[in-house]
């Protein structure tokens, strides 16, 4: 069976735009894949900032009254922080101590600190950033992405045709597909919701 000069150019076009828009959008997909698999793990970790907790044992017994900006530049050498923002007292017996980034908090009575240092997460955050739309402006990217990947994934369901084309085995895997967003929208109203 032959088919028509239009529909052999409409096919050989929607290979093209398939082909071409898969390209020109790969980055951004490979970019919105590994920010959503870092953040549907939340809660088993921090997909933004790595943040680094030790404990700085001072000298007991300090006197709130000796706290001033030379012995704060003495403890910040301890944790290697050479540029102090602001220091204050949360209570008598305490001191703490603000950095970039970080932060000292100890125990005068005890001499014991608490050291806290935040810092971007490499290739996370940024791919993170954009995930979240936190750019201004880059929602209407989104949404043209968003709608780009509907355009590609539709130009690619009727690529293929005979049978393994869309309408003999394609429609069946689709159908599979579709199932697993229904069983979780029905499992999140009827159990978990």
């Amino acid at each position: 069976m032959s088919t028509s000069p239009l529909s052999r150019k409409l096919r050989r076009l929607n290979i093209h735009w398939h082909r071409d828009l898969g390209y020109f959008f790969s980055s951004l997909i490979i970019i919105y894949c590994i920010s959503g698999i870092a953040l549907n793990h939340m809660n088993d970790w921090n997909p933004d900032f790595i943040i680094d907790k030790k404990m700085v044992q001072f000298h007991p017994k300090i006197a709130r009254q000796s706290v001033n900006a030379a012995l704060v530049a003495e403890f910040s050498r301890s944790v290697n922080e050479a540029h102090v923002k602001v220091f204050d007292f949360p209570t008598d017996n305490q001191v703490k101590i603000y950095y970039d980034n970080a932060t000292l908090h100890i125990n005068l009575e005890t001499g014991m600190g608490h050291y806290e240092k935040v810092s971007k997460r490499p290739l996370f955050y940024e791919v993170n950033v954009l995930h979240r739309n936190s750019l201004v402006g880059w929602k209407w990217i989104s949404d043209i992405f968003a709608f780009m990947l509907i355009v590609i994934s539709i130009t690619g369901l009727i690529i293929l045709k005979g049978k393994y084309g869309f309408k003999r085995r394609g429609v069946w895997f689709m159908v599979v597909g579709l199932l697993l967003p229904i069983a979780a929208v029905v499992l999140f109203y009827f159990i978990g919701g």
